[in-house]
């Protein structure tokens, strides 16, 4: 069965996370094999490996179901126009210039001029506006449009391909910048109220309402680049081309996501903005350093719940939560303390791990240089081991990844 497992693995290398970038090898075959580093075999832990005492698990007792709660800040309002008119001074329109090469009817190359066209929204008075990456990526020139029809040149103060975030600023010249402030995306529930603003095909400073449809959208549900970090929010406020950049906001008219995405194909009523507190963790270091080092642990992933059920049974896992290792990179962290293919990783320094898309992005911001504590299975033995991160090896987005701007968009990007 273990031969099954390693052959899912070879055909789901799509699927899996890069915590590594590509200069992973093959690593270990298997708990049984050797491979480079001498890890352990099936049953045995690691040197340094602290083991888990295994606890009985409480009696399943159905919950009473409570009443129904009514009222409360995330029932709807009789109106938006409250919430609207708090944030719309501080949503702005990004217009830019882009200058593209493409060869001519005889092969020469012919330079072409395009304009795209983005939203964004002010975080801080003195100027810094966010956005998304692919709306000023490549930009020779950007416009901020304020609500006022003030315009100011902008320049790129950092920028994340990998989560299609970027950060922008203005010299406001003594012009009063009203920054939105940031509200708490972890806290948002399936359901709950959420409005939109943007520039949706130039209409500018366009509003729209809907609920938050689902959490936790993940690269593969959104068809996006696979090298990219997502966990985007999903909700039915209309997004098109044009909204991408600006700000999804809560009932409280603080700012819970950025409008990124829409699903390929047409779909109507499904949009994806990124969390806001995916953003918080980014933004300190695009400020300072105007990019993301990331940390890594040097495996490849993939979560338990997409086994088989054949499969599973190997891991000895009563439930389907973790990431499972596929590929260890041979002399990297997770290669020096011992880890190898089929352990199934259930926590990162103490947060739980549900999928390996959770473990990707704790990993890659927890610092480079960090000793964490891992919490492993293998063969049903629970063990914490500590390891120390690395730094992920820069690789290229994949092309496409993001359509550039929205005035030529492609159906995945607003």
């Amino acid at each position: 069965m273990r031969a099954n497992l390693q052959g899912a693995f070879a055909w789901s290398l799509a699927l899996m996370v890069v915590s590594a970038a590509s200069g992973c090898g093959k690593g270990k075959t298997g708990p049984g094999g050797t491979g480079a580093g001498g890890s352990p075999g099936a049953g045995e832990l690691p040197i340094g490996a602290v083991p888990v005492a295994s606890a009985p698990l409480p009696p399943i007792v159905p919950p009473s179901a409570p009443p129904l709660a009514v009222g409360g800040a995330q029932n709807a309002p009789l109106s938006f126009a409250p919430i609207a008119k708090h944030a719309d001074p501080s949503v702005v329109t990004i217009n830019t210039v882009v200058e593209e090469t493409e060869p001519d009817l005889f092969g020469r190359a012919r330079r072409r001029v395009n304009k795209g066209l983005g939203t964004g929204f002010v975080v801080d008075k003195d100027g810094v506006i966010l956005t998304n990456n692919h709306v000023i990526d490549e930009a020779k020139a950007i416009l901020v449009k304020l609500s006022d029809n003030r315009e100011f040149s902008g320049t790129i103060v950092g920028r994340d391909p990998r989560t299609d975030v970027a950060v922008v600023r203005i010299d406001p010249k003594g012009a009063i910048l009203v920054p939105l402030a940031f509200g708490d995306s972890d806290v948002l529930e399936v359901g709950d109220w959420v409005v939109a603003i943007g520039n949706p095909f130039g209409l500018s400073h366009t509003v729209s309402a809907g609920i938050i449809s689902a959490k936790g959208r993940s690269r593969e549900e959104v068809e996006l680049d696979q090298s990219g970090y997502y966990n985007f929010l999903q909700t039915d406020a209309s997004i098109n081309p044009g909204n991408s950049g600006g700000p999804l906001l809560d009932l409280r008219g603080q700012v819970v996501g950025i409008n990124t995405a829409i699903r390929a194909g047409g779909a109507q009523g499904i949009g994806f903005a990124i969390p806001i507190n995916m953003v918080k963790q980014l933004m300190p270091m695009l400020l300072r350093d105007g990019h993301i080092t990331r940390s890594a642990m040097g495996v490849r992933v993939r979560d338990v719940r997409e086994l088989s059920s054949e499969d599973k049974a190997v891991l000895k896992r009563p439930d389907e939560k973790g990431a499972v290792i596929a590929m260890v990179e041979p002399g990297g962290p997770a290669d020096k303390v011992g880890l190898a293919p089929y352990d199934v990783i259930l926590a990162f320094d103490g947060s739980p791990v549900d999928r390996g898309s959770q473990l990707q992005w704790l990993a890659s911001m927890a610092g480079v240089g960090k000793t964490v504590t891992l919490r492993i299975s293998r063969d049903g033995k629970v063990f914490d081991l500590k390891v120390t991160l690395g730094q992920l090896k820069d690789v290229p987005t994949a092309a496409g990844g993001h359509a550039p701007r929205s005035g030529r968009p492609r159906s995945d990007n607003p």
